[in-house]
């Protein structure tokens, strides 16, 4: 073979440059704080696998995740037997924190990507003991459609068939979901579908977020704007600071390292 005809290989003529390692999944730690009560069970953290890098932010254990673990913790009262739903899990850690602690029914959900599904499976696996894992379901979920398999889960057990607290953490700055999000929170709160009255006051939302890109803050705050054009009542319950996920971004830092949490109820009709 010429030198010529050497320089025709496939090998020579669709050359790429070599692809990066898909990095490899990272553990958090959350350390349990003592807060209000001195706790009679004896775990002291929960280990969170976060996949090694997804384009839908898998792969961080946000503030806003730490903090609404440790008010879940605080105030048990607001999951200790009862229903919870989590949209949008990422790593599970409020969700796997309220299991821990007493929920009646966790079901965890996330976009339907086997990375992230799989590495919730893993996550319950790891921090949950295997005689309560029945209490929790995983499920790949998609905002704003029909919540029939999340209803499902909790039929055999729950006479309302609804869920009385659904958890968002760090959602909100997917502007163009609002209104996905917060339909899927009204489908999982009826009793009655075509009726939102038929949410009990007792039910609520908890919304926890920081303001990742300041100069867009006012687009997030739109939530809670249209929440309360669908009749919720919506009260910020939490403001605390942590250090900033990304200390070299842009905008103010001080409002970037602020999480804040709120909670949605529907008024008594």
């Amino acid at each position: 073979m010429s030198e010529d005809e050497a320089d025709l290989s496939l090998d020579n003529m669709f050359t790429e440059p070599p692809r990066p390692r898909t990095p490899e999944p990272t553990v958090a730690v959350y350390t349990r704080e003592l807060g209000r009560h001195k706790w009679t069970d004896e775990w002291e953290e929960i280990k969170i696998r976060l996949v090694g890098t997804h384009p839908l932010w898998g792969n961080y254990l946000w503030n806003a995740a730490r903090a609404f673990a440790s008010y879940l913790d605080e105030y048990q009262e607001l999951h200790r037997d009862k229903y919870v739903l989590e949209l949008g899990a990422g790593g599970a850690l409020p969700s796997i924190l309220a299991a821990k602690t007493g929920a009646r029914k966790v079901v965890i959900t996330d976009y339907p990507d086997a990375d992230l599904v799989n590495n919730i499976i893993y996550n319950v696996e790891v921090n949950i003991v295997a005689s309560d894992r029945d209490r929790v379901s995983i499920q790949g979920y998609i905002w704003g459609r029909a919540v029939d398999p999340l209803l499902e889960v909790i039929s055999t057990t729950n006479t309302k068939s609804v869920f009385d607290l659904i958890i968002l953490s760090d959602l909100i700055f997917n502007h163009s979901q609002h209104d996905a999000l917060l339909t899927t929170c009204e489908l999982a709160l009826c009793q009655n579908p075509s009726d939102l009255h038929s949410i009990s006051p007792t039910a609520s939302v908890l919304v926890f977020y920081s303001h990742h890109r300041p100069h867009l803050a006012h687009r997030d705050m739109e939530f809670f704007e249209k929440a309360r054009g669908r009749g919720w009542v919506c009260e910020e319950i939490l403001t605390r600071k942590f250090p900033p996920m990304f200390p070299n971004d842009s905008g103010e830092e001080s409002v970037r390292a602020t999480v804040h949490g709120w909670r949605l109820t529907r008024s008594p009709s």
